[in-house]
């Protein structure tokens, strides 16, 4: 049974995948509609939608990164548009069921505070899919709307302890303590898995076996567990890979979740009416995140992406709807509206990304009246002065590129590198270098040039990055002529086809200088 029931999923995400839509939305109707045939989930489905929760809370550990949380513009902006978001909602949920509104007429405060509490999260998988489709992750629009939702979900996390129910076992107290200490011995670990199924496994095991299993043994709830897992190796150099081999598995077993909603019942006629209903607050979301960020004195464009990126419901609302149906605060119907209220505003957020950046291109004088002066560091024009050449990637390829660069032009070239350490270390050597990362249309648009920008080398490890870094010097610098490296010999014919000047195959060119200077040594040619 459970196989047709993943089928089913795979069908209708498909429709919504084609439809341009997370395909999340089609598992949560698929759920709906397999319900309204009879059918009603089952233990494995549960199971596997318990999986899918745990290592969604683990790879949320492996992300924390304390320092963008510690930000003002994030943990602020974070903590008042969840109180207000759920202030709001309760409020005008209330209200409408004294006019008589059908569900809400017997609506309570207590239940009103949940559902608005539920609905003032915005959903991690549709904001990391838009971000990975206009190539922002690594913008700082991008790092603040992850910076909220990870703070987001740690507030769903505590939810989900505070309803766990029951007292902890007085040794629960040492938990968290004790799993630190552990820190080394599982960094020791991973540091001796491979790069294939053992780094999985490992996640696997530290996410269900050891978070999970220690936590729920001492009366705390697991999904804590899981998140304290993750956290134990988020300064782990290797725990972004980690992330990334688990974010399939993850996805997958969350398909059992989404169905698992669907198939607890479907929804009524007055479920799908205030569900509908609800998403009429997504726009007031948006322009709440976005004055809210204005505040902190990021430019309007910044601010704008960022609320953007946050114009949804969650799918987290969904599993502290879940819970508050265990622990009897909320009934099925109501756990039905949010999910109705979470999939349609996907649909309303993915027009609303569509057209972002006409949108900013035709309001961005308005847009601008919002804006603080000066605009905040992180976010100010980043100058480049009179550099005539440009390096993205200043790995060792870009690092002696750029030397050689000085030795014949002088002191007119600038490196760009996305990372903050590896900018700072080429600083330190003496070399001029900026943090941007040429595949984030943002950095293009707050960085000034030299009007003669002779060269612009893209020496990045990733033949993808080089490809759309060629594409954004073509639109943002037309008259440059540019260079790029390459690893096989059809990716030096797709760089040229992209418009690059000069490409080279990096190991063709190592073995051709090696076997000049071999035959110079032994030849004296």
């Amino acid at each position: 049974m459970e196989i047709a029931f993943l089928v089913a999923a795979f069908g209708f995400g498909l429709l919504a995948r084609l439809g341009g839509l997370p395909p999340l939305v089609g598992y949560l109707v698929a759920g709906f509609v397999l319900h309204a045939f009879g059918y009603a989930t089952t233990e494995a489905i549960d199971l596997i939608s318990e999986v899918g929760i745990l290592l969604l809370l683990f790879g949320i550990g492996l992300k924390l990164r304390l320092g963008t949380l510690g930000r003002p513009a994030v943990w602020v902006t974070t903590s008042m548009m969840a109180a207000a978001a759920t202030v709001l909602i309760g409020g005008l949920l209330l209200g409408a069921g004294v006019l008589g509104v059908p569900l809400l007429r017997d609506l309570d405060p207590g239940r009103a505070l949940i559902v608005g509490f539920a609905l003032s999260f915005s959903s991690t998988v549709f904001a990391v899919k838009a971000l990975e489709r206009t190539d922002e992750s690594e913008s700082l629009a991008g790092r603040l709307a992850v910076g909220v939702l990870i703070l987001q979900d740690i507030l769903a996390v505590a939810f989900l302890v505070a309803t766990g129910g029951g007292w902890p076992s007085p040794y629960a107290l040492l938990l968290v303590p004790g799993f630190f200490l552990l820190r080394p011995l599982v960094g020791w670990l991973l540091d001796r898995t491979d790069h294939g199924e053992m780094v999985v496994l490992l996640g696997f095991t530290l996410a269900l076996g050891v978070g999970a299993g220690a936590f729920g043994l001492l009366g705390l709830k697991a999904d804590l567990g899981a998140l304290v897992a993750g956290l134990i190796l988020a300064r782990h150099p290797r725990a972004g890979e980690m992330a990334d081999r688990l974010l399939g598995f993850k996805d997958l077993f969350l398909v059992g979740f989404f169905l698992s909603i669907g198939l607890q019942g479907t929804p009524s006629p007055a479920a799908w009416i205030v569900g509908v209903l609800l998403v009429a607050l997504v726009p007031v979301k948006s322009a709440a995140f976005f004055w809210a960020f204005t505040r902190f004195r990021m430019r309007s464009r910044t601010a704008l992406h960022t609320s953007l990126t946050l114009s949804t419901f969650s799918e987290f609302g969904l599993i502290v709807g879940s819970a508050a149906l265990a622990s009897g605060l909320l009934d099925q119907d109501w756990v039905s509206t949010v999910a109705i209220a979470v999939a349609t505003s996907f649909v309303l957020a993915s027009a609303a990304n569509s057209v972002r950046y006409r949108f900013y291109e035709r309001w961005s004088s308005s847009l601008g009246s919002f804006e603080r002066h000066p605009p905040a560091p992180e976010d100010a024009v980043i100058d480049c002065g009179d550099a005539r050449v440009l390096i993205f990637g200043m790995g060792r390829v870009g690092a002696g590129a750029y030397d050689e660069m000085v030795v014949r032009r002088g002191l007119l070239v600038v490196g760009v590198d996305r990372r903050q350490e590896t900018v700072d270390r080429h600083c330190a050597e003496g070399r001029t270098a900026v943090r941007g990362d040429a595949l984030d249309r943002d950095f293009w648009e707050r960085v000034r040039f030299h009007p003669d920008v002779d060269l612009v080398i893209a020496a990045m490890s990733n033949h993808a990055a080089n490809l759309e870094c060629a594409k954004r010097v073509r639109e943002f610098l037309p008259a440059a002529r540019i260079a790029a490296v390459a690893t096989f010999p059809d990716q030096v014919v797709e760089l040229q086809e992209a418009g690059v000047d000069v490409a080279r195959n990096l190991y063709e060119e190592a073995g051709q200088a090696l076997a000049d200077d071999a035959v110079s040594s032994v030849f004296g040619d």
